[in-house]
């Protein structure tokens, strides 16, 4: 260091060690008066506005929305250094809307879904959209108000989804919630602006909603997470809420009460939902099985066969084995898989074409029995096709 600069810094060491404790506190004060009339010069203040000091009066400082932000930033951390790519089956295992699961039991999936992403451009959309917008309207009616409302279109949302997307799409996101909230701020801006006395207008908070709002929706009609039907599902929910929560908001913040209503409101919702909506299964985990006993049974006929051609078993002996063993566990199997219920549209190709591979490979071991009984190599040749036509029955079923 060079000594122009060490010099004053010696000097000044050495005048604050000789200083009294007294003089050090009144040279403190004094650089702190100084510090601040720069910063007033360099930035001077803006304007005061009315809308932040509504505000201010309403609710100082926002809860509800950070934590929404945070839980949601974390929450996708987490599936990031999880193993593994994030595909369906990881958003499945974190919380996602999947209606073989979510119909049979796990209905939480309908508030956890909400807190799913699918990649960094989703998440960012949803911090956008949500800081922008929330932290205003969180402070306008207040923590409950805005808490109730966000939930109750995001659920619903969610139970429009399992309605309405694919049964066995994955749906995800808080979009629901988002457009909830969106519909909420209309209502809030008709019961507020519209009727005397009015909520102050400020257009740095308008700019401030906009730009998050463009980036927002902009994605989500890009994407399709949940599905439009679910969103203005979860709009109008909102606009509801708001009709509900809103009234008066220029005079006084919204009661908790009318809060409690929105969220009670809810909770019927999702339980009448609960009883009404119809249970859903996945066929293709189930048709995997059935491949898996097909092999089986074939692992078993060919073990018996060698058995046969090696000379030490005799043909009634192999016709007895498929009519005691290889049949009733084909005729287990049909009637597994015909006991299914809430199979999906998209999904019926493959189990009706399950069923007719039952059909034929039944038929074929039937002709089988009969023709290792009486030598009959007509027979046999016709259990071998109607074999391959039943193994290409079942190929099909392997479609997706």
């Amino acid at each position: 260091m060079s000594p122009t600069i060490l010099a004053p810094l010696f000097i000044a060491g050495a005048a604050l060690y000789f200083m009294t404790p007294e003089e050090r506190r009144r040279l403190a004060h004094t650089g702190m008066r100084v510090l601040g009339a720069v910063r007033a010069i360099a930035n001077p203040q803006a304007p005061a506005d009315p809308f932040e000091d509504f505000l201010r009066r309403r609710t100082e400082w926002p809860v509800v929305t950070p934590i929404l932000l945070v839980v949601n930033t974390f929450l996708f951390l987490g599936m990031m250094m999880a193993p593994g790519p994030i595909d369906k089956q990881t958003l499945i295992e974190w919380g996602a809307n999947y209606a073989p699961q979510t119909t049979n039991g796990e209905w939480s999936r309908w508030v956890s879904s909400m807190f799913v992403h699918g990649g960094v451009l989703h998440l960012v959309a949803t911090l956008a959209g949500m800081g922008t917008i929330g932290i205003v309207l969180e402070r306008a009616i207040g923590r409950a108000a805005f808490a109730a409302a966000f939930f109750a279109s995001g659920i619903v949302a969610s139970i429009v989804s399992v309605w309405t997307a694919s049964a066995t799409a994955v749906t995800f996101g808080a979009s629901g919630g988002l457009f909830g909230i969106y519909g909420l701020l209309v209502a809030t801006i008709i019961c507020g602006c519209l009727r005397t006395p009015r909520v102050p207008f400020s257009l740095q908070a308008a700019k401030r909603i906009v730009g998050g709002g463009v980036i927002c929706i902009g994605y989500t009609l890009m994407s399709d997470h949940l599905g439009l039907a679910a969103e203005l599902a979860g709009m109008t929910t909102g606009m509801a809420a708001g009709l509900v929560i809103a009234r008066g908001v220029a005079r006084e913040k919204p009661a908790v009460l009318r809060a409690a209503v929105v969220a009670f409101a809810a909770l019927v919702i999702t339980v009448v939902s609960v009883t009404a909506v119809e249970r859903v299964v996945d066929a293709r985990p189930e048709l995997g099985r059935t491949v898996l006993v097909e092999e089986r049974i074939a692992d078993a006929y060919t073990n018996a066969v060698n058995e046969f051609t090696g000379g030490r078993i005799k043909a009634q002996t192999l016709a007895q084995m498929i009519e005691r063993t290889i049949l009733p566990s084909l005729e287990a199997e049909r009637a597994r898989i015909e006991a299914l219920r809430g199979i999906p549209r998209e999904q019926a190709p493959l189990v009706a074409a399950a069923k007719q591979y039952f059909n034929l490979r039944a038929e074929s071991w039937r002709r089988r029995i009969v023709g290792l009984r009486s030598a009959n190599s007509l027979l046999l040749r016709e259990a071998e096709r109607s074999e391959r036509a039943a193994l290409e029955a079942l190929q099909r079923t392997r479609a997706s």
